[in-house]
């Protein structure tokens, strides 16, 4: 078994809104007049209405999940995933006793910061941002929800950001630590920058300890995106499944998983899982595309997302009992089994569309695209945007002002970013 998380104590009331939670988990980072407040509206209702309503959200319609997103019509855009993890986040949330408007926003905002070019641009981003601290799109995300996106401002005109509670933005950091703050962890969820919002919403917890809300958002996404990058594949006809029976093309598929994505279970354990996987018969034996065969993948969604929940829901109350759980009270348990499975899942998609040779050639491209819409901006500051341009004129140095560009640059969708650098003359 595996856990993740923080410890604490907490309840739950009717209809997963959440009775368990205190006055300090509702707090705002900047109070809010109570006239404006409608008396109808949860605090956490409130944090979910601002994620669906703002900009950053919208941008993820045309941002890479794993596939363009002009290049199929079945397949995937960062806002659709993310749909899809609120969803399955604020079920899963509301069966262990989490708030489901806490689960739900967190899970909407999981994906804000991330990029033009899903990963790659992040990689991308990271390296031209290495001296002023990098760039992670977790840490992005939450510069968006303290800083980028507008709603609320301090007193002396600095942006608040969406001004979301404190127990939905705590589900929102996946990763509660700044680089270099835990040895042996590459990725982080605060900029220097931010430590500020960053200090005041954890409140004295330690760096590292996670609260259940954030673990629930994290696990939601890692089976969605493991379940749904498999159909997705199928359906555009990148995966042929009966390949997924050829001993070398499982062999690939196996070596991938151990070594990107569960490299402290055994090689025997990874085998196992893509065995059970198989022999669920979940998984088409072939795919025409017609709407039986659209139906039976569908099926094949449902009952491994359901499978993959159910376990460490399972799992979780073996350890902590029925009562309801949130924040800190306790660890979401995941089963090592089911994470072999899920981990299967990711090296299939990894193996048969994201390493591919024509995607070797595309990740270049957008790589170059990158390097140059930051070089063209810092170039030219005029051509950032107005929010951006009067965050570059108030910046203290070079440091400072080279970060408002990485902030334009991650602000781009795809669509954008291409449409750019054609007219700049640099794609």
């Amino acid at each position: 078994m595996t856990m993740v998380g923080g410890m604490g104590a907490g309840g739950t009331g009717a209809g997963g809104m959440g009775s368990g939670y205190s006055a300090a988990d509702r707090e705002r980072w900047l109070p809010e007049d109570p006239a404006v407040k409608r008396s109808d509206r949860d605090d956490f209702a409130r944090d979910r209405g601002r994620l669906i309503h703002s900009a950053s959200l919208r941008r993820l319609a045309a941002k890479t999940q794993v596939v363009s997103p002009d290049s199929d019509d079945f397949v995937r855009n960062r806002l659709t995933h993310s749909l899809e993890v609120a969803q399955i986040a604020r079920e899963f949330g509301i069966a262990l006793g989490c708030n489901g408007d806490v689960v739900d926003a967190a899970a909407l905002a999981h994906d804000l910061g991330h990029p033009p070019f899903g990963h790659n641009g992040e990689g991308a981003l990271d390296a031209v941002a290495a001296g002023i601290g990098g760039f992670e799109g977790n840490a992005q995300t939450f510069r968006l929800l303290t800083r980028l996106e507008a709603k609320r401002a301090h007193a002396d005109g600095r942006s608040a950001g969406l001004n979301l509670t404190r127990a939905t933005l705590d589900a929102a950091t996946k990763y509660p630590w700044g680089r270099g703050w835990l040895p042996g962890s590459p990725k982080f969820g605060v900029y220097a920058d931010d430590r500020d919002a960053y200090a005041w919403m954890r409140a004295g917890r330690a760096d590292g300890e996670r609260c259940l809300e954030a673990d629930v958002m994290d696990w939601s996404d890692d089976v969605a995106y493991s379940v749904h990058d498999v159909e997705d594949a199928i359906a555009s006809r990148r995966l042929d499944p009966r390949r997924l029976r050829d001993s070398a093309e499982a062999g690939a598929v196996l070596a991938i998983a151990q070594g990107a994505y569960a490299a402290d279970l055994t090689a025997d354990a990874i085998a196992a899982a893509l065995d059970r996987l198989l022999a669920l018969e979940v998984v088409p034996a072939a795919y025409g595309g017609t709407r039986g065969d659209l139906a039976a993948l569908k099926d094949m969604t449902s009952r491994l997302i359901g499978r993959f929940v159910s376990a460490s829901e399972s799992a979780t109350r073996d350890r902590f009992g029925d009562g309801p759980l949130v924040r800190y009270g306790a660890r979401l348990v995941v089963p090592d089994e089911t994470r072999a499975e899920c981990a299967v899942l990711k090296a299939v998609a990894a193996h048969f569309v994201m390493n591919v040779g024509e995607r070797r050639s595309q990740l270049e491209r957008e790589r170059a695209v990158i390097d140059g819409l930051v070089a063209g901006y810092q170039a030219d500051p005029t051509r950032l945007d107005v929010e951006e341009q009067a965050d570059f004129a108030a910046a203290a140095d070079d440091a400072a002002r080279q970060r408002v560009v990485v902030d334009q640059v991650a602000s781009l969708s795809d669509i954008r970013a291409w449409s750019v650098a054609r007219a700049w003359g640099i794609a």
